[in-house]
């Protein structure tokens, strides 16, 4: 007897956890359609977590292009023969698309501060040109002009968040976070 009653238990535990599942869910369906409306602290919000995600964000792709693209490649980690090479290549190229990535999202968190919109707004035509650069690391068909890419893009997207009142500091992500 005492099994049946776990089965009963079990599955009343079960139902319920379906039920709430779908309740939520429907919750979600109504506010995505509209009837929920936002009030201005909310709004306010918003606001202030995308200036600060677009600080995460640019952070990240800053440390990353330091870290794994710019000091090897002035340490001389990118040359044919060059000891632990196509290593240094690999890391760079993950780190060339994570850049992007980071820097993408972080136009995006832009989008939600006025100041902020603007200051980054130039800089979208910047980052879409090192859309392909992960890749060229990768190969191994980097040269100055490449990292001198990285680097300006960094530099600028620092600038305006400077300007806009977010301040960018470099934040290296793990070797597991480029690859995840």
């Amino acid at each position: 007897m005492p099994r049946s009653v776990s089965r009963g238990v079990v599955a009343l535990l079960l139902s319920c956890a379906l039920l709430l599942t779908a309740t939520a869910c429907n919750d979600d369906a109504q506010s995505a359609s509209g009837a929920a409306t936002p009030t201005a602290s909310a709004s306010f919000e918003q606001q202030k977590l995308a200036k600060t995600r677009f600080v995460a964000n640019a952070g990240l792709a800053a440390g990353a292009t330091y870290q794994w693209i710019v000091k090897p490649y002035r340490a001389g980690k990118f040359k044919k023969g060059a000891d632990g090479r196509t290593f240094a290549l690999v890391k760079a190229g993950l780190a060339g698309a994570f850049t992007y990535n980071r820097l993408k999202a972080a136009v995006n968190n832009a989008k939600g501060d006025p100041l902020l919109s603007k200051a980054v707004a130039p800089l979208s035509a910047g980052i879409e040109s090192l859309k392909d650069l992960g890749t060229k690391l990768r190969k191994g068909e980097v040269g100055d002009a490449d990292v001198g890419a990285f680097e300006n893009v960094i530099n600028s997207v620092k600038d305006a968040g400077r300007s806009a009142g977010a301040e960018v500091v470099d934040k290296v992500p793990s070797t597991s976070e480029l690859g995840g």
